[in-house]
């Protein structure tokens, strides 16, 4: 698609703030995400359990699990000021009072999953067939650049798996093999291929380069900005037994647990749509608007 198409799209689709990577959202980009996300809760698993977070979090349980040594040029933190009312009236009428401000113990949600695994290990030993868990939230990541799939502020769904190694990976290779499914009756583009976290540094680069000799992450990749270079619309990530390890997350065996997780880019995956069969939702393919159509827009198109 030619950037001045894409450019078109956006404009009707968004209304930009004065922060750069964030958009107020149009009515008919929101009726999508909601027929999205009522078509991905179709596919969920028998006893998976529905959690729906706020978009901040404990600071020291992102600490905990690693996210600061890994993506610490992505967090965002809440910060607050501090002090009686004679201190901040003083500092809020200064031209510099962000620098009285101090860090809360929250932080902005980078994905939605990090709070699911210590909620799970405060629960006690994973039961034999282990654990599902679907969980959305708002997520914020502090990006270099700002296109519009590449968002500071943006919806995460996902559904994520804890238990043995066998299943775990035999979730995430269900996954794989559901979400072609699923981009197929969208009527997408797309190809399946390892991939790795944008991780910090010159020992995050080793990190990345072991993530893909270890095949941990996979990518449903669409175009959207280019042809050349497809966005990642979801992705199928193995943790192996970090988030297990970390949290004395065990199995019923009494075993580190490994985890998985398959991650669905909201905003990305409604872009998809949009620059796939255009701004008119009306006039796309009859399949793609059937299978959105189950209380969606779309029903009465």
């Amino acid at each position: 698609m030619a950037r001045r198409e894409l450019a078109a799209i956006a404009r009707a689709l968004f209304t930009p703030t004065d922060a750069a990577g964030v958009y107020a959202r149009t009515e008919v980009f929101e009726q999508v995400i909601a027929a999205l996300s009522s078509f991905i809760s179709r596919y969920r698993e028998p006893n998976t359990e529905v959690l729906r977070f706020p978009p901040v979090m404990n600071r020291r349980q992102l600490e905990i699990s690693g996210y600061l040594q890994s993506f610490p040029h992505l967090l965002g933190v809440v910060s607050c000021i501090r002090g009686n009312e004679s201190e901040i009236r003083n500092l809020v009428e200064t031209p510099d009072w962000v620098r009285g401000l101090s860090a809360t113990e929250l932080v902005l949600a980078p994905a939605a999953c990090y709070p699911v695994y210590p909620m799970a290990a405060a629960r006690g030993s994973l039961p034999n067939d282990g654990l599902l868990f679907d969980v959305a939230c708002y997520c914020f990541r502090r990006e270099a650049t700002h296109e519009l799939d590449r968002l500071q502020a943006f919806r995460m769904r996902e559904y994520v798996c804890m238990g043995t190694a066998d299943q775990v990976l035999d979730f995430r290779d269900r996954w794989i093999s559901r979400a072609k499914s699923m981009a197929r009756l969208l009527c997408l583009l797309y190809e399946i291929a390892p991939a790795s976290d944008p991780f910090f540094g010159r020992v995050g680069r080793i990190a990345a380069l072991s993530q893909l000799e270890q095949c941990l992450k996979f990518e449903l990749l669409i175009p959207v900005e280019s042809d050349e270079q497809p966005t990642a619309c979801m992705s199928f990530n193995y943790h192996r037994d970090h988030f297990g390890t970390t949290w004395g997350l065990h199995t019923a065996a009494g075993a580190a647990a490994h985890t998985a997780c398959v991650a669905f880019g909201m905003d990305r995956l409604a872009m998809a749509l949009f620059a796939t069969h255009g701004i008119q939702v009306r006039n796309w393919p009859a399949v793609v608007r059937d299978t959105l159509a189950e209380g969606s827009i779309f029903s009465s198109c």
